[in-house]
């Protein structure tokens, strides 16, 4: 095994770290936002709005981390992909929030919770897998289970997109709907790119 010497950055640690945090804030919105009625939804968007604006300012915070350093702890490549990734899930839920409230849906599946649930697990493995890229050590099982959760929320919109079809709902309202679901099925998706990048970067390091 080749013996790489990198210096610790702990501010790299500390920029992901919070990035994770973020995550799990704008997961929690996005569940309250799945059961909230049509009244209290814009603020729920809106404060989702202020999650990923906070996200973005630690992605560029990130970025110019690298820009500005001589060294970083792992490959600078990997840093810039870890971190869009993670900004990339932020700015799905955020779409699927904007799309709830600018499409005035009528009625989200009782199943959508199920996927904010998923989506808010996902978020919280990755939040408490960031801080330990420090380490590169007790990693795999966080790849796993986001895995395992990105397939459940596979099915959950595979159910949902049948029960929709099904429903006899006019083609408006359908399309409507299928939208936010797509979105939401694509942040479990960004999740699952985010492990990923971290599996990425722990076989480089190791």
């Amino acid at each position: 095994m080749a013996f790489r010497l990198r210096p610790q950055e702990p501010e790299f640690y500390d920029l992901f770290g919070e990035a994770g945090r973020n995550l799990v804030v704008a997961a929690r919105l996005v569940q309250e936002l799945a059961s909230a009625p049509p009244a209290e939804r814009a603020g729920v968007v809106e404060r989702l709005r202020e999650v990923e604006h906070a996200g973005d300012d630690v992605t560029h915070r990130i970025l110019k981390k690298v820009n500005t350093s001589f060294v970083t702890p792992f490959d600078r490549e990997d840093i810039y992909a870890l971190a869009s990734r993670i900004d990339d899930v932020l700015d799905l839920m955020e779409e699927a929030g904007d799309r709830v409230v600018l499409y005035d849906v009528d009625g989200l599946p009782a199943k959508t919770r199920e996927v904010a649930d998923v989506l808010l697990a996902a978020s919280e493995q990755t939040a408490d897998a960031l801080p330990r890229l420090r380490s590169m050590k007790g990693l795999e099982s966080y790849w796993i289970e986001v895995n395992r959760l990105e397939n459940e929320a596979d099915r959950l919109y595979r159910d949902m997109i049948g029960d929709l079809f099904r429903s006899g709902a006019d083609a408006l309202h359908v399309m409507k709907v299928k939208e936010v679901l797509d979105t939401l099925e694509a942040a479990a998706d960004a999740l699952e790119h985010v492990a990923d990048a971290v599996q990425t970067v722990v076989a480089k390091e190791s």
